[in-house]
């Protein structure tokens, strides 16, 4: 195999495994995800230096854990930087008489998955803000680099290894423990992860700054997120009402621009062109959800949103009589300033645009949009249905102010220019 072709390679197994290997890591460090780190990037650089010469093992994973612990090991040996937890490595690892190898072959999935399970629970933890668990869940369980967290946020590189750096902290300061919840405590700290995930699928669905419209690779870490989270907590509904929103959201993203990289509208995409694999695994996940629990939590009722669209096959065909009875049941279990805008949007397109134009003027004075370029937006797009163009040029030069991201400001210029005409 060439140079070239194993560092694609490494790469690969990277991804694959860095999130098993930095979980099975922290086990053994108790918790202490900067050394777990450590441990698994000085694996990775034993990796770029020997797979070249002997090719890619036939068990990476079991090879990178295996170095890990060999180095903790030999500084351990060495006296070299030691502190009281690198010797208790030492120490327990050492005693062990049978192979690293044969133990992580051995190893069943629901000891894995419990490692694994811990590292989420501990990266979403609430103790650190929103922006922390963001960049710390990305770091070492999407296994991106800071470079690669700096390009998605458009955050300077030394900020968010602050941020990192910070949230590590923070963690250890508080003792938080290397574990999954117990049980009274799993629903809230569920809610954490959850909203982690979310927010970076969302940052990668529609980027909220820069020059790009979206980011499918930040999408594509948050729906593995998912799926991963699915697969080990089998019985919670709203990870399943998640997974549902992210395919079938995802579902659309090649329709989402056209061949300029002009962002497409819901209702002019070509529907014929979305992921149909998709399309049925997130229905399928759906299902799932809707079958372990009622009421429906706030996930499922927008992956039930999205199904009404998925399953339209025209744009005429799309139920939304239904989609403003979910979001009624949305703003129930969700009240939030942003669900009633969606709401007015869905009650546009089912009793008209002077119905929808009514509640969204009623949240002209509502302080949390006050710079949410979609109010505007929203309403520059009723207005002008109802032929008050004047009006709703300003709208949309408004919400033109407001937007952040580059393509979104230029498509809503591009509005205002269509009401001046």
């Amino acid at each position: 195999m060439t140079e070239p072709a194993i560092s694609r390679s490494i790469e690969a197994v990277w991804r694959i495994e860095s999130t098993r290997l930095i979980a099975g890591l922290a086990r053994f460090t108790g918790g202490d995800l900067d050394q777990a780190e450590d441990l698994a990037q000085d694996a990775l650089l034993a990796a770029m230096e020997h797979w070249p010469e002997t090719g890619v093992p036939a068990n990476p994973g079991a090879w990178l854990i295996s170095t890990a612990k060999n180095r903790a090991i030999d500084r351990h040996r060495r006296g070299r930087n030691l502190d009281d937890k690198y010797q208790q490595i030492g120490r327990e690892t050492e005693t062990r008489t049978d192979s690293v190898e044969a133990e992580v072959e051995a190893r069943e999935s629901d000891v894995v998955g419990d490692d694994v399970l811990s590292l989420i629970f501990t990266t979403c933890h609430p103790l650190l803000s929103r922006e922390a668990r963001v960049a710390l869940t990305l770091r070492l369980l999407g296994g991106l680099t800071t470079e690669e967290i700096d390009r998605a946020f458009l955050a300077p590189k030394a900020t968010i290894a602050q941020r990192i750096t910070r949230a590590k902290r923070t963690l250890a300061e508080a003792k938080v423990p290397f574990e999954v919840p117990s049980e009274e405590d799993l629903e809230r700290r569920l809610a954490s992860v959850l909203e982690v995930i979310y927010l970076i699928f969302n940052e990668g669905y529609s980027a909220a700054s820069g020059d790009d419209w979206m980011r499918p690779e930040m999408c594509e870490e948050a729906m593995r997120l998912g799926r991963t989270l699915a697969t080990l907590l089998p019985d919670e509904p709203e990870v399943h009402g998640l997974v549902a929103l992210m395919e079938i959201q995802a579902s659309r993203m090649q329709t989402r621009v056209n061949s300029r990289g002009e962002p497409v509208l819901l209702l002019d995409q070509d529907r014929g062109r979305w992921d149909h694999l998709l399309i049925n695994r997130g229905l399928a996940a759906l299902e799932r959800s809707e079958s372990l629990g009622v009421p429906y939590g706030p996930y499922t009722l927008q992956a039930a949103i999205a199904a009404c669209h998925a399953r339209a096959v025209t744009a005429s065909d799309t139920d939304w009589k239904r989609i403003v009875a979910l979001y009624d049941a949305l703003a129930e279990a969700q009240p939030s300033p942003v669900v009633e805008l969606n709401r007015a949007v869905a009650v546009s397109m089912a009793y008209g645009p002077e119905e929808g134009l009514k509640l969204v003027d009623r949240l002209l004075g509502v302080t949390e949009l006050s710079g949410y370029h979609f109010l505007p937006g929203v309403r520059g797009d009723l207005l002008q249905k109802l032929g008050r163009y004047d009006e709703a040029k300003l709208e949309f030069e408004r919400a033109a102010d407001l937007a952040g991201n580059r393509v979104e400001r230029e498509v809503m210029l591009a509005r205002a220019g269509e009401c001046s005409t």
